[in-house]
C-alpha cells in the first residue's frame, strides 16, 4: 500500500521562483557527486597500472554502461513503481560499494588472480565497474526526474539546464582534485588509493543530501507500470535519440582516453586544464542560454551543440602540449552546455508524466549505449595504431558528430518546437490590451442588462 501526495498540479505557474531550498540542496549534491565521478576520469590510467592496456580500458568501461544499460529497463519501471527517494538511495549505496571495491583493489586485493596478458585486471574490476555505472545511472535519473516533477512543464528545460550547471563546477574540482593527488602524491598505489578514497568520501556526502532532499517525499504511484520497450515503441522520441547515443561517444572520449592522451603528450596537468576550461565553457554557456529553449527553440539547440563538438573533437587532433587544451575544450564545453537540456527535455518530454521516471531512463539510456558501444572500438582505433591513435580516434569523434548532425537537420528539426509555441503563446496574451471602461461616456443600449421576468423563477433561496 502505498501513501501518496497529489502530484504537482497543472496549474503551477509559469512565472515565479522554482529556485527553493530543495532545488539548492539538489544542486549542492550534484556537485559532489559529479565531483566524485570526475576523480575516476584517469580510470584508464588505473587500469594500465594494473597492466591493462586502452582496449582493455575501453572494455571495462564498455562493460560497465552496458551494465547500466540493461539496468535502465528496469529502473524506470522502479522509479514510477516505487517513486524516487528508494531508488535514489539505493543507488547511493551501490556507489559507496562500488569505490569501497575499487579501493581495496588498489590496495593490492586481487582475488581473480592473472588477467590477459598477465594484468590484473580480472573479474572484480569489471563487477566493480558495473556497480559502479548502475549507481551513477541511478543517481542521475533521480536527480533530473525528481527536478522535473517540481515546476511546470514550460521550465523543465531552464531548471534542467541550471541544475545540471552545479555538474560544471564539480567537474572542475574533481579534475582539479586528481590532477594534485597525482602531482604531490608517489606514483602507483598511493594515487590511486587518495582517488578512489576521495570518491567514496564525496559518495558518502551526496548520501546525506539525498536523504534531505527526499525525507517528505510521497509517491503518486500509477494504476499501470509497463515495462520500458512497451513505453518506448508507444512514446518513440525520434531523432534524439541518436542524438543522446553521440553524447554518449563524446563522454567516452573525454571521460576515458583523453588522460591517456596527455600522458602520451607529457601534460602532467593536461586533464585539470582541458576539464576546468570545460566546465567554465559550459557553465558560461549554459547560464547565458537558460531561456534558448523559449527562444530559438531545442532543435537549434541541439544542431548548435553537435558542431560544438564537432569543433571539440577536431581540435583535439591539433593539441601539441598542455595550453593546447583550452580550445578544444571551450568549444566541447560549449557542445555540452546545450546538448544536455535539451536532450532530455525533448526526449523524456514525449513520454506523460506519470511515466516520466521511465521516459528520463530511456533517454539517459541511449546516452549509455554511445559510450558502450563507441568506447571498445575508440580504444581499439587507438591500440591498432601501435597505441598512439589518438588523432584518428579524434576524428572517428568528430566523423560522427558530423553526420548526426546532418541527420537531425533533415528529419526532428523541421518540425516546430512546443517549447516556442508555449512561449509565444504567453507572450501573445500577455501583450493584449486591458480594455478599461468609461463610466463617463455615454451607455451603449447594447451593454443594457436584457431584462428577464420572474428572475426568481428556477433559482434556489
Amino acid at each position: 500500500m502505498t501513501t501518496a501526495s497529489p502530484p504537482v498540479p497543472a496549474a503551477v505557474p509559469e512565472t515565479g521562483s522554482v529556485y527553493n531550498r530543495n532545488f539548492w540542496l539538489a544542486y549542492l549534491a550534484n556537485v559532489s557527486l559529479v565531483s566524485a565521478n570526475a576523480l575516476t576520469f584517469r580510470f584508464a590510467e588505473f587500469i594500465s597500472f594494473l597492466g591493462g592496456t586502452e582496449h582493455i580500458a575501453g572494455t571495462v568501461v564498455g562493460a560497465g554502461v552496458a551494465g547500466a544499460l540493461v539496468a535502465r529497463l528496469l529502473m524506470g519501471q522502479g522509479i514510477d513503481h516505487y517513486g524516487t527517494r528508494r531508488l535514489w538511495l539505493g543507488g547511493g549505496i551501490v556507489f559507496l560499494l562500488a569505490c569501497g571495491t575499487f579501493t581495496a583493489i588498489a590496495a593490492g586485493w586481487n582475488p581473480g588472480g592473472s588477467g590477459p596478458r598477465g594484468s590484473q585486471v580480472t573479474w572484480p574490476i569489471y563487477a566493480a565497474r558495473v556497480a559502479f555505472s548502475v549507481s551513477i545511472a541511478t543517481m542521475f535519473t533521480c536527480s533530473i526526474v525528481h527536478i522535473q516533477n517540481l515546476v511546470p512543464a514550460g521550465r523543465r528545460t531552464e531548471v534542467i539546464g541550471n541544475l545540471g550547471s552545479s555538474g560544471f563546477i564539480g567537474m572542475v574540482a574533481g579534475a582539479q582534485a586528481g590532477d594534485l593527488i597525482f602531482r604531490l602524491l608517489p606514483a602507483g598505489r598511493p594515487q590511486f588509493l587518495a582517488l578512489f578514497g576521495g570518491t567514496a568520501a564525496l559518495g558518502v556526502v551526496y548520501f546525506v543530501l539525498v536523504r534531505l532532499i527526499t525525507r517528505n517525499d510521497n509517491h503518486v504511484r500509477p494504476s499501470s507500470t509497463p515495462p520500458a520497450h512497451r513505453l518506448l515503441l508507444r512514446y518513440w522520441p525520434g531523432a534524439v535519440l541518436l542524438v543522446a547515443v553521440m553524447m554518449g561517444i563524446g563522454f567516452a572520449v573525454t571521460t576515458v582516453f583523453l588522460t591517456r592522451f596527455a600522458t602520451q603528450l607529457g601534460a602532467k596537468n593536461g586533464v585539470g586544464t582541458f576539464f576546468t576550461a570545460y566546465a567554465l565553457s559550459a557553465f558560461l554557456f549554459r547560464v547565458s542560454a537558460r531561456n534558448w529553449s523559449r527562444t530559438i527553440g531545442r532543435h537549434k539547440m541541439i544542431l548548435l551543440g553537435l558542431a560544438g563538438h564537432f569543433v571539440g573533437f577536431a581540435l583535439l587532433t591539433l593539441v601539441r602540449t598542455e595550453w593546447h587544451f583550452l580550445f578544444p575544450a571551450l568549444a566541447s564545453g560549449f557542445g555540452h552546455a546545450l546538448l544536455f537540456p535539451a536532450v532530455v527535455s525533448l526526449g523524456s518530454g514525449a513520454f506523460p508524466k506519470e511515466y516520466r521516471g521511465s521516459g528520463t531512463t530511456l533517454v539517459l539510456g541511449f546516452l549509455d549505449l554511445g559510450t558502450a558501444l563507441s568506447a571498445p572500438i575508440l580504444g581499439g582505433v587507438i591500440d591498432s595504431f601501435g597505441g598512439t591513435g589518438f588523432v584518428e580516434m579524434f576524428w572517428l569523434a568528430a566523423g560522427a558528430a558530423a553526420v548526426i548532425g546532418v541527420f537531425y537537420a533533415m528529419t526532428a528539426a523541421r518540425r516546430p518546437d512546443e517549447d516556442v509555441l508555449r512561449a509565444r503563446a504567453e507572450a501573445a496574451a500577455a501583450a493584449v490590451p486591458v480594455v478599461f471602461r468609461d463610466v463617463t461616456a455615454v451607455p451603449d443600449p447594447a451593454d443594457e442588462p436584457v431584462a428577464v421576468p420572474f428572475p426568481h423563477v428556477g433559482r434556489s433561496a
